[in-house]
């Protein structure tokens, strides 16, 4: 029995497919048309028979829903429930990709909440693993730049403000995990504990980097005029309305109860071993 991964060369995906690989487990590698590679499936989510046709069968699949218009989303989302609930795979990951959590709801109709809400639905083994904010987004050129160049950590959090973060490397091992664990079902939150304040995040950075590095809250504005040449200005738009939202809220850090740490006994990396991994 295989495993079907949704995003194999991206992102999150990508270390998924890298970790079941690297345990002997045969993975399915799905991709979108676009971005498909050579060792790839297209994988269209338009076509519920299609995903269908490819979970049938799987021990596992981890699902993971595409940036786009929330319009295509939602439709994404429930073409993924209902080929799940056809297929009938043996079990289903689905990572949030760090929507809702904390003090952020998610809208009820919002494609996130359709794949949750199907899934809690079903009959199917399901966990949905639900990180926060990702420590790759410390990657962009401007942030990860500025803090080697001129040792400065820019981002728009206020400097009092903890977060859970977490790697895409983490939810990796988190998924894996979940699939030898059919036990553990419901929501589990990944991320690090306890959740670390801007100054400790740049401290993190001088220390690997082997140089003051001080932390610098901007706007959430000035953040996405410096990021939307490079994701264009609808998502960067989305991203201003997400710093705006966290900017009302007094942490985003994940609950313990429901922590990888207690349930899968799972540590995230703490931001310095990250770095490490990274070769930066």
């Amino acid at each position: 029995m295989t495993y079907v991964i949704h995003g194999a060369t991206g992102a999150q995906g990508a270390p998924v497919v890298s970790a079941l690989a690297a345990s002997g487990r045969p993975v399915v590698p799905l991709a979108r048309a676009a971005a498909q590679g050579p060792a790839t499936v297209a994988a269209d989510y338009s076509s519920a028979q299609q995903l269908t046709d490819l979970y049938r069968g799987a021990a596992g699949v981890f699902v993971h829903l595409p940036l786009g218009a929330e319009a295509d989303r939602v439709r994404y989302a429930h073409n993924i429930v209902a080929a799940i609930r056809e297929a009938s795979p043996a079990r289903v990951v689905f990572s949030t990709s760090g929507s809702g959590g904390g003090g952020l709801p998610e809208p009820a109709d919002s494609a996130v909440s359709t794949v949750t809400g199907g899934l809690e639905a079903g009959d199917i083994s399901y966990a949905v693993v639900r990180p926060r904010l990702f420590l790759e987004n410390l990657l962009l050129p401007q942030v990860v730049g500025a803090a080697r160049e001129q040792g400065a950590l820019r981002y728009p959090l206020r400097a009092d403000f903890p977060v859970s973060w977490a790697s895409h490397l983490d939810i990796a091992d988190v998924v894996a995990d979940l699939f030898d664990r059919p036990d553990v079902t419901g929501t589990i939150d990944v991320g690090q504990l306890p959740a670390i304040t801007g100054p400790e995040l740049a401290g993190a950075f001088g220390a690997h980097l082997g140089r003051e590095v001080s932390y610098e809250a901007i706007t959430p504005a000035a953040f996405g005029t410096s990021i939307a040449p490079l994701l264009g200005e609808g998502p960067a738009a989305g991203v201003v309305g997400l710093y705006r939202a966290l900017g009302e809220l007094t942490d985003h850090a994940i609950a313990p109860e429901r922590s990888a740490q207690k349930l899968l006994g799972r540590d995230p990396r703490s931001t310095g071993r990250w770095l490490a991994d990274l070769g930066l």
